[in-house]
């Protein structure tokens, strides 16, 4: 792993060894999860949707009434990270050439006013390329908020992306209590939310008059109160410009178990067809292999 924090003493970003104690114990990112973070994928050594991950962590930023240090800043501690990671790790070869690029901001130590930031960069792991590969299995679990609580109360902070993932991490562990492999979270009154760390997508292959094939895409909107992905939105520019529709939510859980298919899209990870929801085939074997075939090869081309 290699850490750079930003630093204004440090142009580029202040490497740290990763292998030694480097927050305060007072650091209220520790202490109460108080902070914000974004992770992207770095492949050959170029780090992807770099600009929406940037965007989104000053809106989460903004949410927090956190000071974040500005783009440029966040830019060089980046190159900079990931270049040292490539040069004391170089990869084996291509397949293994994918790297975990995470961006962290706390609120900084109690009673301070500067916030503690820095760049983590590690390997991907083998887990989420297999999935991408072989699928995943899901349950729905409820979250226990209707889909309008967004609106009610923002200081729930549903849409920004916060250190404070405790929640979604027990809904993954109770998931694979289960023989599960990951959640897709519903709302109290019966929405499709999103999962712990990823966006829900479906699809529809219909016929229209003419006899064409008509391909729609859709995701659960924004408003109920999930976080927006830089996956879906980059995959849904992708797929409309190829020809195909979009849709935005409402959904609920039948939808979902009568689509074509069924996706969990991750930067990481990326696109993960569902095998099952609660124990429930997904769609057509075939019809989605040619699916997730057509948008891994769209997502492929994003940078």
């Amino acid at each position: 792993m290699v850490l750079v924090f930003l630093d204004p003493a440090f142009p580029d970003g202040r490497p740290a060894d990763a292998s030694q104690p480097q927050l305060l114990v007072t650091d209220q990112g520790a202490t109460r999860g108080d902070g914000i973070f974004e992770t992207m994928l770095a492949v050959g050594g170029a780090v992807r949707k770099i600009q929406a991950h940037l965007d989104r962590l000053a809106g989460s930023a903004e949410a927090l009434d956190l000071a974040i240090p500005g783009e440029e800043e966040w830019r060089r501690a980046i190159t900079a990270a990931v270049s040292a990671h490539r040069s004391q790790h170089p990869p084996a070869s291509a397949a293994d050439d994918e790297l975990v690029v995470k961006l962290v901001v706390t609120r900084g130590v109690e009673g301070a006013s500067t916030p503690t930031s820095w760049v983590q960069v590690s390997p991907a792991g083998a887990a989420g390329r297999r999935q991408r590969e072989t699928g995943i299995d899901v349950i729905l679990l409820d979250r226990g908020y209707d889909s309008d609580v967004a609106e009610r109360a923002p200081w729930l902070l549903l849409g920004a992306k916060t250190l404070s993932y405790a929640v979604n991490m027990a809904a993954l562990r109770y998931a694979r209590k289960q023989g599960a492999d990951d959640v897709i979270f519903t709302s109290s009154d019966g929405r499709v939310l999103e999962g712990p760390t990823s966006t829900v997508l479906m699809a529809h292959v219909e016929t229209s008059d003419g006899g064409t094939s008509v391909k729609r895409l859709i995701t659960p909107q924004l408003d109920s109160g999930i976080l927006p992905g830089t996956s879906q939105g980059a995959l849904f520019a992708a797929a409309k410009a190829a020809g195909w529709e979009l849709g935005y939510g409402p959904l609920e859980p039948q939808d979902l178990l009568d689509a074509d298919a069924v996706w969990l899209i991750s930067s990481v990870r990326m696109l993960a067809p569902v095998n099952r929801i609660d124990g429930t085939e997904i769609g057509t074997p075939s019809v989605k292999k040619e699916l997730t075939a057509e948008l891994n090869e769209l997502f492929a081309g994003i940078q």
